[in-house]
């Protein structure tokens, strides 16, 4: 990954202007005061004149501003962050979501189990930039969505990002991109929308949005989801309130959304960017996968494979333990009818929004919904319970490990499920789940060794990509023939 490429190595991806590593870091240009994604069509600078930077933060810290021409801000975001598992990697996932702006440095801290001093000096030493300036620069891209993706008023837009008053707003635009408010709205691309939000989401190519919408139409609950083969929309539950979004594919990705608080841009933007893993970096994962000659085939298939993620992680561990040892189908049944009776109704600009129901809903009456064991239905509204009261913590800025453990120590939940969560919740890209009858048909299918141990055992080769091994041999087992598949 970028922490660990070198001088040299950074320097080719610029002079070969490679986009694979926009968003993974920026080039700073000591004689123009100004950073670039990689792929910047500029001449390359020389190599005395060039500073890379892990994040634009960093960059904004140093004195740079943003290009004009390459809009680095608009590059899709590091993959590093769903990588790793560290501090650093977790921090930045809370960062996206916007919990500095809800909670502060201290709340940020807090969450990743460290005090405020000691994380920001994580964080400087490793990035170049402390939490609070990597808040600003959050503030600052969120103000160019909005300036580029509505016709808002410049102080409605400075309030939806987070900035203390029009004037810091005013002085950070300037600051970051070289350009006033009303500049950078002048300069957009495309269009703007008058009754809600409208957003270009950018993505590396190649990306298998066919397989996406597929994944999430089979298993969208009418009401609060639906889906076909080029979009897929839903309701969702944000810091500030509810909201709607739609992602839709005409030769690029293109976002529309509802907010009722505009402030939650941010989080629902690195929801959606996770739940469609936008950031990751799929020639990567492609050409490691392709080394081993099982598997060429199926990446020759279906490049660009993308792993789902999680537009709300409680809800996901709930999905996880309704699908546990059913079918696709029947859990999409039983989910249903929770929210059909759980679920909560919201207005929004007009439109009647189903939400997926609260852990306190479930934890209370779950069980006069649920239909199935009562050992597991038990476990089901345990666990609701346990994440409604606090109790049991659940957030994409978890520690791999610590998530596993505190999952496994609830009845009810087994390997399976807590590694299916950490698979969607954290975005982990090196996960195989043996126990998984679908995923064990595929590698049949595939050539490769079906039990459980031969099939850990043959994995292991594909790390740290195993989560898109996973998600191939699910493919390969839909090809091959129908099967119960426990996934959710």
């Amino acid at each position: 990954m970028t922490t660990s490429m070198t001088f040299d190595e950074r320097y080719r991806a610029i002079s070969a202007r490679d986009t694979r590593f926009d968003g993974q870091f920026v080039t700073a240009v000591r004689t123009t005061g100004i950073y670039c994604r990689p792929s910047c069509p500029a001449r390359t600078p020389k190599p005395d004149n060039v500073r890379f930077f892990a994040t634009s933060a960093a960059a904004h810290e140093a004195g740079f501003r943003a290009c004009k021409r390459c809009l680095p801000e608009a590059a899709p975001g590091s993959p590093e962050w769903n990588l790793r598992g560290d501090v650093v990697a977790r921090a930045m996932r809370l960062v996206a979501d916007g919990v500095v702006e809800r909670e502060g440095v201290a709340g940020l801290a807090a969450r990743v189990g460290y005090s405020s001093r000691h994380l920001s000096r994580l964080l400087a030493d490793e990035l170049g930039a402390g939490p609070l300036a990597l808040a600003r620069a959050q503030r600052a891209h969120t103000a160019r969505l909005l300036l580029v993706g509505t016709d808002l008023a410049a102080s409605d837009v400075a309030h939806s990002a987070g900035f203390a008053s029009v004037r810091q707003f005013n002085d950070t635009v300037r600051e970051v991109f070289g350009l006033t408010p009303t500049a950078l709205r002048a300069s957009r691309r495309g269009h703007a929308s008058t009754a809600g939000i409208s957003l270009a989401l950018p993505v590396r190519e190649p990306f298998d949005h066919v397989g996406l919408f597929d994944w999430m139409a089979v298993r969208a609950l009418p009401g609060m989801e639906a889906g076909d083969a080029v979009s897929f929309e839903r309701a969702v539950r944000l810091p500030g309130g509810a909201g709607w979004f739609r992602l839709r594919f005409d030769g690029r990705l293109r976002m529309d959304a509802q907010l009722q608080s505009l402030p939650d841009l941010a989080a629902l933007v690195a929801r959606v960017r996770r739940l469609f893993d936008l950031d990751a970096d799929p020639v990567a994962v492609d050409a490691a996968l392709s080394a081993h000659e099982e598997l060429r085939p199926l990446v020759s298939a279906v490049p660009g494979m993308r792993l789902p993620g999680a537009a709300d992680p409680h809800e996901m561990l709930i999905r996880a333990m309704v699908g546990q040892q059913i079918s696709v189908a029947g859990a999409r049944t039983h989910l249903t009818r929770l929210v059909a009776d759980l679920g909560e109704d919201v207005e929004l600009d007009g439109r009647t929004l189903r939400l997926f129901p609260t852990m306190t809903a479930i934890a209370e009456h779950g069980a006069e919904v649920l239909r199935g064991p009562a050992a597991r239905i038990r476990a089901i509204a345990g666990a609701a319970g346990a994440l409604a009261s606090g109790e049991l913590a659940l957030t994409p800025g978890d520690d791999p490990i610590a998530q596993r453990e505190a999952l496994l120590a609830l009845p009810g939940i087994g390997p399976w499920t807590a590694d299916y969560v950490r698979m969607r919740v954290l975005g982990d890209p090196d996960i195989v789940l043996p126990g998984d009858v679908a995923l064990r048909t595929g590698a049949a299918a595939t050539g490769l060794p079906a039990t459980p141990s031969e099939l850990v055992a043959w994995a292991a080769r594909a790390a740290p990509w195993r989560s898109y091994l996973s998600m191939h041999l699910w493919r390969a087992a839909l090809a091959a023939r129908p099967v119960k598949e426990a996934r959710s």
